[in-house]
């Protein structure tokens, strides 16, 4: 197949037909309510590392309501890890299976993280982590490339069984390092190098090869994506999970408070250009601009939920999203619980009935 088939982009354009796409779903994934009362949810999870505990604790409590089926979930770095993560338990054993592999996932990553690279006193500093990665890249203090997430993926996740068998439509994004365009990875597609892209940081890993390209993390082009779950689903309802505070009230000033804010930035700038095209894509529909009738109905119809971290994660050092030690995530998901718990008591009626999110107030 050549190339341009084969690679699926987010580029400012209409996405084109695609012949080979498997048909829509006729059901959703249930999670044990009757027919009538399914209210199908698609799934969009930020990464942000260790911080990504977060979404897990969020998962877990919306795993709990009977109500709620999934459609699609989309995620890059720590929310790839997430996506598959939920996708593999409820392909094993529903619900249960889910919440159960969501922690076994987490605990692994928890007990492979390397006891030498964390201090007795506490996390390491961000001026030892950035002095550190500005003297040597992974080529040279890492040149066979270890990776302990590597081995988690391989002990948790079967992704032979994924890719034959997934209750749920997935897309992982990870980075092309050559041209840094945004590649997403469906479902026939998942492999362990996938999920290795996807949560790659290039002043720590490695670039992953899959065939003849190299990626690096997700978060640099789609965080996550979006787009697909709007125009390639049937759920109309989409709720997003952010890891990164969008907004900070006090600028920084410290050289560490820069380097995080710029990297905050970076990552939640890819979600703000798809949002400006959506937004965008539904003004030109609004003044009567044919898009195509079958996507003008999904732009206009679709409805956005959100649930943001927030100060679960703001007041956090920046080096503690690459340093997952088991007190941090344990909070972490207790926070991610009790914010999903907020949200539902809310919004829940709203699924299926409107949007709970302004998505251009809040971004644009």
């Amino acid at each position: 197949m050549a190339e341009s088939e084969d690679r699926r982009r987010i580029v400012p354009a209409l996405p084109p037909t695609d012949p080979d796409r498997p048909p829509r779903p006729r059901t959703f994934l249930a999670l044990g309510a009757p027919r009538r009362c399914r209210r199908p949810l698609n799934l969009g999870l930020q990464g942000g590392g260790a911080h990504g505990a977060f979404t897990w604790g969020v998962l877990d409590a919306l795993l709990e309501r009977e109500d709620l089926a999934f459609d699609a979930v989309s995620g890059a770095s720590a929310g790839a890890i997430n996506a598959v993560a939920l996708a593999a338990g409820l392909l094993e054993d529903g619900r249960a299976g889910a919440r159960a592999k969501l922690a076994d996932v987490w605990g692994a990553i928890a007990g492979a993280t390397p006891a030498a690279l964390l201090p007795v006193a506490g996390l390491p500093s961000d001026a030892w982590l950035g002095l550190a990665t500005r003297m040597l890249s992974p080529y040279q203090f890492n040149p066979f490339d270890v990776d302990p997430l590597r081995h988690v993926l391989a002990h948790c996740i079967d992704f032979d069984a994924l890719r034959r068998h997934s209750p749920l439509r997935l897309y992982i994004a990870a980075t092309d390092v050559a041209d840094g365009k945004a590649r997403l990875f469906g479902t026939a597609e998942l492999s362990r190098e996938v999920l290795l892209a996807s949560t790659c940081l290039p002043h720590l890993r490695q670039a992953v090869r899959i065939g003849d390209r190299h990626y690096w993390d997700g978060g640099y082009s789609a965080n996550p994506p979006v787009l697909p779950l709007v125009l390639e689903r049937a759920a109309a309802d989409t709720l997003i999970v952010l890891v990164d505070p969008t907004e900070r009230s006090q600028v920084p000033t410290s050289a560490s408070e820069i380097a995080h804010r710029l990297g905050a930035l970076a990552f939640n700038a890819p979600l703000r250009r798809e949002i400006e095209l959506i937004e965008r894509w539904r003004a030109l529909a609004s003044e009567g601009v044919t898009l195509g009738s079958r996507r003008q109905r999904r732009l206009r119809r679709h409805r956005f939920h959100l649930i943001e971290a927030g100060d679960a994660t703001a007041d956090l050092a920046p080096a503690s999203k690459l340093y997952p030690v088991w007190p941090l995530l344990e909070k972490l998901r207790d926070l991610g619980r009790a914010a999903a718990a907020t949200w539902l008591a809310s919004h829940a009626a709203a699924l299926g009935a409107r949007s709970t999110v302004d998505l251009a107030a809040r971004f644009l």
